[in-house]
């Protein structure tokens, strides 16, 4: 996580371009039908971040966006059984298959909302933090996913909402789906970036509890 793929982004790229449309191309937005309406036969969401973050950094840099996900869904198809490198290399399979009868809109809408997945989790450990507690995140992550970005690292804030337990982001990556109390954290802007930031402004960040430097 520690690479161009941190969460939150890298300095360096320039701002973001707000206006931009939401798809260039129309096969775009065939690649985004494609990964809402099929799934891998294996793997949780929070792999399938990881593996995008292993893409590698030369490749990750010249593509666009959605060629990232065609790239990481093939990765994850592949890994998972479904066709073989062989298969896509060559652009043709052996299987055949019945196709799907096409779906009306409000079909995919309710197969959709039926497919929907909650994160929640009921587990016996209180937590050791409270809304109002200072909070030191820890400094160094020994995770090969996780979701505290690298300018929130060794920063104090204050807890403004404990959230339950969730499913741990870091954890469920490598397919171990463990749960831990979730609070929303706010850091001023000058702790994060230092003097030149407006005094107003603030950052409030969704983190996991053992994010936290325990007390």
């Amino acid at each position: 996580m520690d690479t161009i793929h941190d969460l939150g982004g890298v300095e360096g790229f320039g701002a973001i371009d707000t206006k931009a449309p939401g798809f260039s191309h129309d096969w775009e937005r065939r690649s985004w039908a494609i990964a809402k309406n099929t799934t891998a036969s294996s793997g949780t969401l929070d792999f399938w971040r990881h593996s995008l973050e292993r893409m590698e950094p030369a490749t990750y840099l010249s593509i666009s966006y959605f060629e990232k996900w065609c790239l990481n869904n093939m990765t994850q198809f592949i890994l998972a059984g479904d066709f073989t490198l062989e298969e896509v290399l060559s652009g043709r399979t052996d299987q055949r298959h019945q196709p799907n009868a096409p779906s009306s809109l409000q079909g995919a809408r309710a197969r959709l909302k039926a497919n929907e997945v909650f994160f929640d989790r009921q587990i016996d450990a209180p937590p050791l933090f409270a809304v109002g507690d200072s909070v030191v995140t820890r400094e160094y992550i020994d995770a090969r996913h996780t979701r505290l970005a690298r300018y929130a690292r060794g920063k104090s804030g204050t807890i403004r909402a404990h959230h339950g337990a969730h499913v741990f982001a870091d954890a469920a990556a490598v397919g171990d789906e463990r749960a831990e109390h979730l609070y929303t954290v706010e850091f001023s802007a000058r702790t994060l970036w230092g003097s030149s930031a407006n005094p107003r402004d603030s950052v409030t960040l969704d983190l996991w509890e053992s994010y936290f430097v325990q007390p």
